[in-house]
């Protein structure tokens, strides 16, 4: 489809048509230029331009708001980023430099204060320059250019094709008849000084920079109301060619205009001889500042910065299309106000980077999200590559943000492992029963494709481990467990066969339903369970394969925060935000999200659980280096790729993430030097526990960190547990696994096979050589509920 020709260069289709004139607070423009009027065209005009055409052309017409930089802007209100088409800030007359207004009217039009819009003796001495000499002058007043400018800027907006007008001077005679009647018209309407406060704002200085403020930051580092003498008259002389006379790239072309510009303004009696000589000597003297467009451009927060933009560009609020919506950021001079705590960001950056250097050969993410309980607020979103653009899937730059879901520009969630146990306690508490409450777990249990799960949501009211005659045996990752155990118990130790049992004996409908009320959402399952429908985004966890219970679904880590935040504040659940408030350039404030919270969970039930996660973080991931009141829980998926760690305060939730992102390749048997150290056992104790460890360290105190709801007591001291499962297949998912370096040798750790009997579960130590079997996987992949082929076996989780 063609682009559309301008309507204010087509009499045919303006005539009657354009009735308003723009107001001048919000006129300005795109493009500079000195409008060139060649004598041979005004020689031959006099038939066609006569008195009767120029009062028939149209004298106002409907202007668009002019391009501002959008800003995003970080909780304590400094800068993250600024996007812009057009570098520009406007500023009142009162903001710019008297000897910076002389020097553009010496220079652009030194009978500015004189004319009505049309300078007939500027047109007159352009006449007789063009003749007589092979140089062409320009008779265009500012006023002129200023009407150009809002032309162009309109254009622009309406996606109008303006390569045949251009800077160049290529309209003809009677476009600049319109531009004349225009600008006659335009002085009935504003003062002189407006006029020049208005074109100053306008007008372009170099590549994407417009308006004097913008411009003398960018070469000089000041206000423009700080402008002196030689800078005034160097900026001046930028706007007839601003790339021809651009000191960066030809400083001696830019001096020498510069100078040009200090006669001009000797000649007109806006400087004495005096200030000319001095100012004609002196250097350029630049010290120029840059303000980059974008996300990449941001010191901290650049992957927070791109979530940030996506919102609003996928956010029909901002636009009923992605292009108006871009067209708002990069034009309409948005404030948007964030949550992003940079205190917090830094230094989520910072450990990410420690944990996994960027340029690792390894190539394995690292994330750490922090949410606000009670608010829902997403203070830090660090991870420890670089932001930017790649063709490659490997190195230390991406675009892709391990935080989130694929559609706000993620990597589209991991498998959760063992970060999901505390969903089927949840349920198990919300059905009755209790954290003491005696189960059977030994370390491998086989349930046959005809058991069934009870799953009343389902249409069929349950779900089948599918696997035909195998069925699904899911076991634990390491011996030494006994094969009766407490629920307290077999959380703190994140055994496998403990929770599966716990499922068993629940609905799984309650265990999905239980994910669902806290926000997470399957990236793996594009099918609504309830009615099979194939949908286009993701969707809640199916409680139709049971192996969800023990982390299958991909999750992310944004999400996971913001549901273990629930249990940091008594259960009540918050929906994360970014934004707190987008405002544009003329002060339309724009709706985003509130601060939505609701009761999820009783605090019971929370305290009950967070009896035991007190104890996971401040026995087996802090062991006691952090004084004030943590709890979470570990994650480890088969082969280790997705390793995890979900801590929180009262204050804030983090969800520390270390895997893969690529190719979701496999670590855990990789054998290979990561971080520095060869390895050969990897689990969330080896990256995504000391990382959430160290970054809280600098910044848990910086939010509340109280003391949490008191759990309930079991009547009578539980009874012993059992004597451990001797089999040889026996397999556990203990994160213990890896509290030492892996890479130690293995027979230093000597495996205890008396657990103590006690409410407060003590780890239990298993060599590194006896933690794995070879070909058999540790828990968390989905089965295919119904399939006569063996399913997948459970991937890892610890």
């Amino acid at each position: 489809m063609a682009a559309k020709k301008s309507p204010f260069f087509d009499t045919a289709t303006t005539l009657g048509k354009i009735v308003a004139f723009f107001g001048v607070s919000a006129l300005c423009g795109v493009l500079a230029a000195g409008l060139m009027i060649p004598v041979a065209s005004l020689a031959g005009s006099g038939a066609s331009a006569g008195s009767e055409v120029f009062d028939a052309l149209p004298a106002s017409f409907k202007g668009e708001p002019i391009a501002q930089p959008s800003k995003v802007l970080a909780k304590d209100g400094s800068t993250i980023a600024t996007f812009y088409s057009e570098n520009r800030q406007p500023v009142e007359l009162k903001d710019i430099s008297k000897i910076m207004q002389k020097a553009i009217v010496s220079i652009e039009d030194e009978r500015f204060y004189e004319h009505n819009g049309v300078d007939i003796r500027g047109i007159a001495r352009a006449a007789v320059n063009n003749f007589t000499s092979s140089s062409q002058q320009g008779a265009s007043t500012l006023t002129q250019q200023y009407v150009n400018n809002l032309i162009v800027n309109a254009d622009v907006v309406n996606g109008v094709d303006r390569s045949e007008m251009t800077v160049s001077g290529s309209k003809d005679i009677a476009d600049k008849a319109r531009e004349a009647k225009l600008a006659v018209s335009i002085e009935k309407k504003m003062t002189k000084d407006e006029i020049l406060e208005g074109y100053l704002n306008l007008v372009l200085f170099s590549g994407r920079n417009y308006g004097i403020q913008a411009a003398a930051q960018r070469f000089y580092s000041v206000d423009a109301k700080d402008l002196n003498l030689q800078q005034s008259a160097m900026l001046a002389g930028m706007v007839q060619l601003p790339n021809a006379y651009n000191p960066e790239k030809s400083p001696e072309r830019s001096l020498k205009r510069r100078n040009t510009v200090l006669a001009a303004m000797l000649r007109t009696g806006a400087i004495d001889k005096a200030e000319y000589d001095k100012a004609a000597k002196s250097k350029l003297a630049l010290k120029p500042h840059q303000v980059k467009s974008g996300c990449i451009a941001a010191d901290s927060g650049a992957f927070f910065c791109d979530y940030v933009t996506r919102l609003i560009t996928t956010d029909k609020a901002y636009g009923k299309t992605k292009k108006d919506r871009e067209n708002l950021l990069y034009r309409g001079g948005l404030t948007i106000q964030t949550t992003l705590d940079l205190r917090l960001q830094q230094e989520a950056e910072k450990q990410s980077k420690r944990i996994i250097p960027a340029d690792d050969k390894s190539n394995i993410g690292a994330s750490i999200v922090t949410v606000e309980p009670g608010t829902g607020n997403i203070l830090a979103m660090g991870q420890n590559k670089t932001y930017g653009p790649t063709d490659k899937d490997k190195g230390p730059v991406t675009m892709i943000n391990f935080a989130v879901e694929k559609a706000l520009g993620g990597a589209g969630g991991f498998q959760g492992g063992s970060t999901m146990k505390p969903y089927t306690t949840m349920a198990w508490l919300e059905s009755g029963h209790n954290m003491w409450d005696r189960i059977s777990a030994p370390n491998k249990k086989n349930y046959p494709e005809s058991f069934k799960w009870k799953a009343s949501c389902l249409a069929r009211g349950y779900a089948t481990s599918g696997g035909g005659a195998e069925g699904w045996s899911p076991a634990n990752a390491v011996k030494g467990y006994p094969s009766s155990m407490s629920v307290d118990y077999g959380l703190f130790n994140s055994v496998n066969t403990a929770t599966i049992t716990e499922a068993s004996k629940l609905d799984l409908c309650d265990i999905s339903k239980a994910t669902e009320r806290l926000g997470l959402l399957d990236y793996d399952n594009y099918t609504d369970f309830k009615t099979g429908e194939k949908t286009t985004t993701a969707q809640p966890i199916s409680p139709a394969n049971p192996s969800f219970v023990i982390g299958s679904a991909r999750i992310t880590p944004l999400a996971q925060a913001t549901a273990f935040a629930a249990l940091a504040n008594d259960g009540e659940f918050c929906e994360n935000r970014a934004l707190t408030s987008v405002t544009d350039a003329k002060g339309t404030e724009y709706k985003v999200k509130p601060v939505e919270c609701r009761q999820e969970v009783s605090p019971q039930v929370v305290a009950d659980m967070n009896g035991t996660m007190k104890k996971i973080a401040s026995q087996k991931v802090a062991k006691g280096s952090i004084g004030y009141p943590i709890a979470g829980k570990t994650g480890t998926n088969n082969g280790a790729n997705s390793t995890w760690f979900v801590g929180y305060t009262t204050g804030m939730t983090s969800a520390a993430w270390v895997g893969r992102y690529d190719k979701q390749s496999n670590l855990e048997t990789m054998d290979k030097e990561i971080a520095g150290v060869t390895r050969r056992w990897t689990d969330s104790g080896t990256w995504a526990s000391p990382l959430w460890t160290n970054y809280m360290k600098q910044v848990g105190e910086l939010y509340p960190a109280k003391k949490f709801g008191n759990a309930k007591s079991a009547p009578k001291a539980p009874p012993k547990e059992d004597k451990k499962d001797s089999s040889n297949d026996s397999k556990s998912s203990d994160e213990s696994k890896s509290a030492k370096d892996s890479s130690k040798d293995s027979s230093k750790d000597k495996p205890s096979n008396k657990p103590k009997n006690s409410t407060a579960p003590k780890e239990v130590k298993i060599p590194k050589s006896e933690n794995k079997e070879k070909g058999k996987d540790k828990g968390s992949s989905k089965q295919n509920s119904g399939s006569s082929k063996a399913p997948t076996p459970p991937k890892k989780s610890d």
